[in-house]
Formats: structure tokens, sequence, C-alpha cells
């Protein structure tokens, strides 16, 4: 089992938790739980997942968190030895990183070289850097990028995450190039915001001009300042108006011009900590607005007002948007 968990059952998986510190949960609730547990190995990452996050971010009273520890081992070994198939069962690991990167689709090894890129930045911590030719580099929350500077080019690669960059005069006039999973962004003069998450890299220009090569299919496009695009591994998308959420996030303002609840909310969700999601059926309703990224609780207070959508909180750390 791996991959992406699906928001049902991670919104599953966080009610039986709460259920399950009840002092003591009641036997039928157990025997429903571990029933729940049986029927998919996605439940049961889902339930490792979520115990993963509440113990690190609200710790139950020792003795509800040693039931609830307890009943799963004992259950996870009636399972293994009868259900060879649960082997392949990812364990998401106690690194924060890990655990995310999991549940956002993130390729785990990326995860891995995150942890030793030249620049990086944690849940709702962003970063600012000179470089050593004077680029002016931004990083959001959840990034990581190494820089490579040699004689014959300037490179930045991105890992994950999101990127702000405003490109300084080269004396010997190398190139500067960005790489992500999906293709090669070469800058010329520009301000310009790299976003890479689930297969896609969205470029943002703000001045000069930057040139798309994608890696899988060598498609190329010249974005010019004002435009933006979407590009996968193998095809380029449609030229675009340029997001001025793209660079306002340096202002820690989340600024929403029709852009879609989902993206909001998973950008808002590398700002604080915990689980913040968002259900698939609503993920595609437009949005307006300018939502603060330095206090997630008002921007979700925000978009309840603006929108035909309720703030569901299971715990002060599992919230999800929902249709009201």
């Amino acid at each position: 089992m791996s991959g992406k968990l699906s928001y049902a059952s991670l919104q599953q998986a966080a009610r039986w938790y709460v259920l399950l510190q009840d002092d003591p949960p009641s036997a039928q609730v157990q025997v429903q739980w571990l029933q729940w547990l049986d029927q998919h190995a996605e439940h049961r990452a889902a339930w490792q997942y979520v115990q993963r996050v509440g113990k690190r971010l609200a710790p139950l009273q020792d003795e509800d968190r040693q039931l609830a520890t307890r009943a799963l081992e004992v259950h996870g070994e009636r399972q293994l030895s009868r259900r060879q198939g649960l082997k392949s069962l990812v364990i998401l690991g106690a690194g924060t990183m890990l655990g995310w990167g999991t549940w956002r689709g993130t390729a785990l090894p990326r995860w891995v070289d995150g942890w030793r890129a030249d620049y990086s930045t944690g849940t709702a911590q962003t970063r600012e850097t000179v470089l050593a030719d004077g680029t002016h580099l931004w990083l959001a929350a959840i990034s990581a990028v190494d820089a490579d500077y040699g004689q014959a080019q300037r490179r930045l690669r991105l890992h994950f995450g999101e990127i702000l960059v405003d490109t300084a005069n080269d004396a010997a006039n190398r190139p500067f190039v960005v790489d992500t999973g999906q293709g090669r962004l070469r800058a010329a003069g520009t301000r310009f915001a790299v976003k890479q998450w689930e297969g896609t890299t969205q470029l943002n220009v703000y001045r000069g001009a930057v040139e798309i090569c994608t890696a899988g299919s060598g498609e190329r496009r010249v974005l010019e300042a004002g435009q933006r695009m979407a590009f996968t591994h193998r095809a380029l998308g449609e030229v675009a108006t340029a997001q001025t959420a793209g660079e306002s996030w340096v202002r820690h303002v989340l600024m929403a011009d029709d852009m879609p609840l989902g993206q909001l909310v998973e950008t808002l969700s590398r700002y604080r900590h915990g689980y913040l999601g968002c259900d698939p059926a609503i993920a595609e309703l437009p949005v307006m607005g300018a939502f603060p990224l330095d206090d997630t609780d008002r921007a979700l207070r925000l978009l309840a007002a603006a929108l035909p959508v309720k703030v569901q909180r299971l715990t002060s750390w599992w919230i999800s948007v929902e249709s009201a």
C-alpha cells in the first residue's frame, strides 16, 4: 500500500481516533473499529497516519494512548499472520516530512533529498536568502532547494514546495535555470515563482521571460511577464494570467483570484501544524480574497463566511473544509 491516502479514509480514521479517546472506549466501539480496520489496507494506513499526527500534536493521557496503541498492535499481529498482503503496507514514519509527503502524494525519495538540501523550510516557515550572484530567493513553507553554481550555468533544483526568484545580472552571462521533477525553466532577467506538487509544476512570471522545457517530451514554451502555466513531465498546459498568490505569500498573505478551494486549502495546510483537508466534492469552488498565512484560523473563518462551506474540527489538530 503506497501513495496518497484518500480524503474519505483519513476522515474515517480521525473519527475513530476521537471515539477511542473515551475513558474507556466501549466494547462495541472497539469491535466496530477493528472491523473497519479489517475492511481495507488503506484503512490501516490512514489509522497509522492519524495516530502519529495525534501523538505528535495532541498527546493523549497515558492510559488512553496505551489502550489505542495496544489494540492496534494486537490487531496488527493477528492481521499480519493471516494476510501477507499487508507486508506491502507503507507505515508512515516518525518524521514529519515523511508523513506529510506520503499524504500529499510526494515521492518519499524526494523528501529524503530535501533533508540534505542547501535551503529548506518546515511547516509554517518561510525563508529569504541572497545567492552568490545576488539573486534573491524566497522559500514558502515545506520547501527544499539545492543551488549549484558552476562555470557554465546557475542552477536551482526544486525538490518540493514553492519558491519565488528575483534573478540578478551575471557578469559571466551564465544562464539561470530551475529544475523540477517535470522539467527545466530557463530564466532571462526575471522575477518568477515556481510551485511543484503531485506530478505538476506551476510557473508564474512577473518580470522578464521564462522558457519551459518538459522533462519527458522536450516540449517548449516561453512565458512572458503576466503569464502562468502548469505542466507535467510530458505536456504543457494552457497559458493563463499570472496569479498574485505566487508572490503574495512573501508578505504572509495568500491572494486568491479565482483560485480553486482545494488549492487554497492545500496552501493553508502548509502554514499550520496538524491536518487540514478539503472535501474533493467542493475542491473546485472558486475563491476570491486575501487570507492571512500567519493566522490560519482567521483564514478559515473568512472562507466559511465567504463560501457555502463549513470548517469541521474533529480535534484542534484535525480540521476539514466541507460543504455547508
